[in-house]
């Protein structure tokens, strides 16, 4: 009898759970064989322990873990499936904008033989600045990352057991876990649905964690930083080599006088603000590398109540 792992991580969700788990109750749990669920609090300040451990009194195969602080929606799913004890494991958001019903339909294709079943959005009901920033993050990432990642995005998936112990055996940090999951391979399939509408509570999506992703995306699974760095540096060295030449030229040929203070600042100027952004590309590379280094453990789980 196979059984499912339902990872949920939580961050200021009080509102949302309670009805969570009825939707789950409803349209997946009893459609199942074996589960267990899987409560993750990220270091929420609001009630959600409180309202984890309400359901968890509710149902006997919910498993509450709370972390020691915020570590993040990967860290915190990382943790959830550090624990689970299920044949496979499907991620789930707390705010209730994916149907529940693909979690069935995403668990009957595992059993067909997939140890990788993506839930990518086929569209989404969200404002037009969310869509902008989406779309562009995961056309860059289909583009300059891998071509694995479906249209529309992901961030729900079901993984194989297999899968699990080698996202576990990565131990990365600064990582993006989705596309860990991209990487490791093995036999795939993706499922579309709509994105839904978030109908309480607030998004705690923020600029600065949206510019980290890409970030971590792009330095942690891509050349292009350090590749851009390299063309920059040569097309720049090429301008500055037809400039010279052109000067050097009209000087001997028509008298021109060289141009003087204004035009050497201006690339002076130029040339001081590229070192400096290619040593910041550089510095995301060294931090990196050093956090590494450190052995860190990407969570810390301060309560676990199975």
């Amino acid at each position: 009898m196979d059984k499912l792992s339902i990872i949920i991580p939580v961050y200021w969700n009080e509102d949302t759970l309670i009805p969570l788990y009825e939707d789950l109750k409803e349209k997946v749990l009893k459609s199942l064989d074996d589960y267990e669920i899987v409560l993750v609090d990220d270091g929420s300040g609001d009630d959600s322990w409180s309202v984890i451990n309400r359901i968890k009194e509710m149902d006997a195969k919910v498993t509450a873990v709370k972390l020691s602080r915020n570590f993040g929606e990967h860290s915190a799913i990382l943790a959830g499936l550090s624990v689970c004890t299920g044949d496979c494991a499907v991620t789930k958001q707390a705010d209730m904008q994916e149907d529940s019903s693909l979690i069935l339909k995403m668990y009957e294709s595992w059993r067909k033989g997939n140890k990788v079943v993506l839930a990518a959005r086929e569209g989404r009901e969200d404002s037009f600045l969310v869509k902008l920033f989406a779309n562009m993050y995961y056309n860059l990432i289909r583009r300059f990352v891998t071509d694995r990642m479906p249209r529309g995005g992901c961030d729900c998936y079901l993984i194989d057991r297999q899968v699990i112990d080698t996202l576990l055996s990565l131990d990365e940090i600064n990582s993006s876990l989705t596309l860990q999951v991209l990487w490791v391979g093995y036999k795939t399939d993706v499922i579309y649905f709509n994105r839904l509408e978030r109908e309480s509570g607030k998004g705690r999506w923020t600029i600065a964690k949206k510019i980290k992703l890409v970030l971590d995306s792009f330095v942690g699974f891509s050349y292009l930083p350090i590749r851009l760095m390299w063309i920059t540096g040569i097309l720049f060295f090429v301008f500055a080599v037809i400039l010279g030449i052109s000067v050097f030229v009209e000087y001997f040929t028509k008298g021109t006088p060289v141009a003087g203070w204004s035009s050497l600042m201006c690339v002076l100027l130029l040339a001081s603000g590229l070192i400096l952004w290619m040593l910041g590309i550089l510095g995301e590379y060294v931090w990196r590398t050093f956090d590494a280094s450190r052995n860190r453990t990407p969570f810390i789980i301060d309560e676990i109540h199975r």
